[in-house]
């Protein structure tokens, strides 16, 4: 059967209850002397008896049956309201074990009896260890209660649909809680721009000396008309769905978009904080519904708490820290020391916290990213701080980053902050990669070990080119292969676990390939076979993607061969001198002066090699030296529409002899494109003349459109190559 969750409310620690224990004979000399029990029937002890008779039964070697009668090794389930919510208790009564539960408790319960009293582990997707037990004899007695009351993530296995998993990591989902699936960025599923947008553009934020209508846009919040429609609109919602108790009023994404009329520049100048007009909005949205929860953001923008008006008791506050570091702890590292700001101020002013923490890297999933440390440490920051419900936004894509081992570490110590983070690395190792364990032991512990010792920036959104002059520089890449080396080799003989090894060894490989394309010296042969063996590895583990935009790891092999592999050695401009009439932004001043004709492409992130223009059009010149016989000019752009990288509106191209009199060679114009895909876009122009100067203009999109969640603000473009054949 599937199980199929439901989300009640739960509080705070784990504890043990000095309960009596009684040892329960299960099974003995291969002869089953158990039974399960339902004390009431409920969907949760329906779910906790399926999962217990199908793996017992494995277990035992035989059927283990449900019944209605308590006999000497029975396992009774029910339902006990004195609990908290999702809280469970184990203990032996008159012979028999009484796993009972608050809400989705029994099923915990449940699971938890399966993997300390019968020693399974569930990995996820099917692959499980269960122990073949013929006699066997247990005396549980332990009550627990979770560190969050909620505890979310996106492991690929959940995305998958693998409901077991979410049982026995008790994981969450966000469709089980908020009514309708509306969690983060509402406001145009709650005042749609294509109903309202035109005939009301009062509605909408205004900034830039005028309003922003559309379907990224944030609110004008001082409006009483928008706040009226908001009502009407979640009133119905409720009425519609009065199972779901939490709905979510929350900025659209991107910064800087708020609005700044003069009635809501009044309330930010009041309050002190750009969060000041959304709790003010959610506060009078939540005193209408005082049975429901009102969730909103503390997100970008709105990170900082207001100084006057304090959320109402039903206002979930959704805090975020995506601008933070991850090498070391929020409290440790500089960058966390504004959302620390950020978390304490909350923390005074409500109990009610829904802390949304980032542990990957989104723009590189295959991409080493050693943080497992600063987990355990930031749980016990959210515990002290007030924090109810957690989400941890890890990684669903398989073949990531220990895309297994990740969501284990996240789920034990949300369920028990005070567990130990050493003791859950060494049990998921041992298990999941068997005699490969102390090997990718220590590969983990080295490469955090050297994101401490050289403090390294590690960001959710970078590429490993960023960490090659230290923590993947050559030397440590070098020791990092010869540990996975040795790990394959102790598990030669063991497929299902070489699998497992080869597929947490793939962030090395493609981290090689993605450095290799920055070196002018590479060997062409040997990341030739470096491809090959990453192309084999990515089919054989099935990894499908590679970062949050969905780009397939095997278009990265053919635009890799295409893009990386071959080279340029007819590029006129290879080495020429650029001037610039209308100069890239200052942060890219220096790599200007040599990166648009130093044959290096640059990679699906913008933080190597590419020049950019903010919100402004570009034009250079390229000097070829000497006048040569020209057939075609090609400009390379990027497209990343996450981070307000859009592609120009068209470009001008144009020769001369003499660097004074110029020549139109060509325009080309390029169609607006909404594709969310990292992609790259060679514009090419072609036609016979002779020059020794090239001139080119870009005309940039420079504001973010109102379909783009930067509405208004200025947008990006970047160029890394040009090609003059």
């Amino acid at each position: 059967m599937r199980y199929a969750p439901r989300i009640f409310a739960l509080t705070a620690i784990l504890f043990a209850l000095p309960l009596a224990a009684q040892p329960v004979r299960l099974v003995k000399n291969g002869s089953i002397k158990c039974n399960i029990v339902a004390e009431r029937q409920s969907e949760e002890i329906a779910v906790a008896a399926d999962i217990l008779q199908r793996y017992l039964s494995e277990s035992f070697g035989g059927a283990v049956k449900v019944g209605d009668r308590v006999k000497k090794g029975s396992i009774v389930l029910s339902q006990d309201g004195k609990l908290p919510e999702d809280a469970f208790s184990l203990r032996t009564e008159g012979g028999a074990i009484r796993i009972s539960g608050n809400g989705k408790g029994v099923v915990y319960g449940a699971c938890d009896f399966l993997e300390h009293e019968i020693g399974m582990d569930y990995w996820g997707g099917g692959e499980y260890d269960l122990p073949r037990h013929r006699t066997l004899v247990v005396e549980p007695s332990r009550t627990e209660v979770p560190t969050f009351s909620h505890r979310q993530c996106n492991s690929y296995f959940m995305m998958l649909g693998d409901s077991l998993y979410r049982w026995w990591y008790r994981f969450e989902g966000q469709d089980e809680l908020f009514v309708d699936n509306l969690w983060v960025h509402t406001c145009n599923a709650l005042l749609p721009a294509s109903r309202y947008g035109e005939e009301h553009p009062e509605y909408y934020a205004w900034y830039g000396g005028e309003r922003h209508p559309g379907s990224a846009s944030q609110w004008c919040l001082s409006n009483p008309e928008v706040l009226e429609i908001v009502i009407g609109r979640v009133d119905s919602l409720f009425r519609a769905h009065p199972e779901r108790r939490m709905i979510s009023i929350s900025q659209n994404d991107g910064s800087d978009t708020y609005c700044r009329c003069p009635e809501c520049q009044k309330i930010i100048d009041e309050e002190g904080s750009l969060s000041g007009p959304v709790i003010r909005f959610v506060n009078a949205v939540a005193e209408r519904f005082p049975d429901r929860e009102i969730s909103t953001l503390a997100y970008l923008f709105t990170v900082e708490p207001p100084k006057v008006t304090k959320p109402r008791s039903n206002v979930s506050i959704m805090l975020c820290d995506i601008d933070c570091r991850r090498q070391t702890s929020l409290e440790e590292n500089p960058s966390g020391q504004a959302f620390m700001k950020a978390l304490r101020g909350w923390s005074e002013i409500s109990d009610n916290i829904f802390l949304w923490d980032y542990g990957i890297n989104f723009d590189n999933y295959l991409s080493p990213f050693p943080n497992f440390q600063t987990i355990k440490d930031n749980i016990l920051i959210f515990r002290r701080h007030n924090v109810k419900m957690h989400f941890a936004q890890i990684n669903p894509s398989r073949g990531g980053d220990f895309a297994e081992m990740r969501p284990y570490l996240e789920s034990k110590l949300m369920w028990n902050a005070d567990a130990s983070l050493d003791s859950l690395e060494r049990h998921f190792a041992e298990g999941y990669y068997g005699a490969a364990a102390p090997f990718i032991l220590r590969y983990i512990h080295t490469l955090e070990g050297a994101a401490v010792g050289t403090d390294v920036d590690l960001f959710i959104y970078d590429s490993p080119v960023s960490y090659k002059a230290n923590i993947l520089r050559p030397e440590l890449r070098r020791r990092y292969d010869a540990m996975f080396d040795d790990a394959e080799a102790a598990v030669a003989n063991d497929p299902v676990r070489l699998a497992r090894v080869r597929r947490t060894r793939l962030p090395l490989q493609y981290s090689a390939l993605e450095i290799a394309r920055t070196e002018k010296d590479r060997d062409p042969e040997a990341v030739e076979a470096l491809l090959e063996l990453f192309e084999e590895r990515i089919r054989e583990a099935d990894v499908r993607e590679l970062n949050e935009r969905h780009n397939s790891p095997l278009e990265y092999i053919a635009m890799y061969r295409d893009r990386y592999m071959k080279a340029d050695t007819d590029n006129l401009a290879s080495g020429c001198p650029v001037t610039y009439v209308l100069p890239p932004h200052k942060r890219y001043a220096a790599l200007a002066e040599t990166a648009l004709t130093d044959g290096l492409y640059g990679g699906a992130g913008y933080v190597e090699n590419w020049v950019g223009w903010e919100g402004e059009d570009a034009e250079f010149i390229i000097d070829l030296g000497e006048i040569k016989s020209v057939s075609s000019i090609s400009v390379d752009f990027l497209r990343q529409i996450g981070a307000w990288v859009l592609e120009p509106r068209g470009v001008h191209f144009w020769t001369s002899t003499d660097g004074q009199h110029y020549r139109n060679y060509d325009f080309k114009g390029l169609p607006e494109c909404r594709d969310g895909k990292i992609e790259f876009r060679l514009v090419t122009a072609s036609r016979e003349t002779d020059a020794r100067y090239i001139r080119i203009r870009v005309d940039g999109t420079n504001t973010c459109p109102e379909w783009h969640y930067g509405v208004g603000n200025p947008c990006w473009f970047f160029i890394d190559e040009v090609v003059v054949k």
